[in-house]
């Protein structure tokens, strides 16, 4: 049997690494595909589970999941600051359980993007820098989705359908405002620690988005740098 610890000076920080791996499978729970699982559907068929989920098995289902995704960013810092653990730590805590979605051990490591849990985990680490951070992503979200609902032509089930076609704007929204993060947590004077996991945190959203079928994308006789971009900015590979 392989012991595993971290070091701190001449401290072996074995309650810090049971937080850090606690919140990490926390985040792996694969509350959703289970969910889909119960009503005959294969989410890891679809390249988001969270649309598939609300439209291939229902509305409330689809709550639950997006709920539960939420509710592991606030649960893993939540508890670190309750056991009172340095504010290093719980925010080290909240980013593994976003590394815990979007590469969790009980989905063989292929799983979502992160974006619920990483939002969730900086409204619970920093309120206000989370609310301020949020304007790109409600811009994106609007003109994604206020046309739809003020559609007159369309029926109010239409209207509510979530998903649709691929946007742009959305996932560039989501993408500055986690730019945004680490540059409002220090212009508001959040604790260095902060700043470094929300930055870090950032990286990680572009680091899944570049990855995800990067091995399909790069297959592409041409235009590889094209599909980066595309990726980086707008979550998908295709132009």
């Amino acid at each position: 049997m392989i012991a595993v610890a971290f070091i701190a000076g001449d401290k072996i920080v074995w309650d810090e690494l049971g937080l850090i791996i606690g919140a990490y499978l926390l985040g792996s729970l694969p509350f959703m595909y289970l969910l889909g699982r119960i009503h005959g559907v294969d989410l890891r068929e679809y390249d988001d589970m969270h649309i598939a989920l609300w439209r291939h098995v229902g509305r409330v289902q689809g709550f639950a999941g997006a709920a539960f995704d939420f509710a592991k960013g606030v649960i893993a810092v939540v508890v670190a600051r309750a056991l009172d653990f340095d504010t290093g730590w719980v925010a080290f805590a909240g980013v593994a359980a976003v590394i815990g979605q979007m590469w969790p051990v009980f989905m063989g490591f292929k799983g979502e993007k992160g974006n619920t849990t990483g939002l969730a985990m900086t409204g619970a680490l920093a309120t206000t820098t989370m609310f301020i951070s949020l304007i790109p992503v409600v811009i994106g979200f609007s003109i994604r989705t206020v046309p739809r609902m003020i559609d007159r032509s369309h029926y109010m089930e239409e209207r509510l359908k979530f998903g649709g076609p691929p946007s742009r704007s959305l996932p560039l929204g989501v993408a500055l405002t986690f730019a945004a993060m680490p540059l409002t947590a220090w212009g508001l004077g959040q604790p260095a620690e902060i700043v470094g996991a929300l930055g870090g945190l950032f990286v990680l959203i572009l680091l899944r988005r570049v990855t995800d079928s990067v091995t399909e994308d790069m297959r592409q006789p041409s235009g590889k740098i094209g599909i980066l971009l595309n990726r980086l900015l707008y979550d998908r590979g295709q132009k």
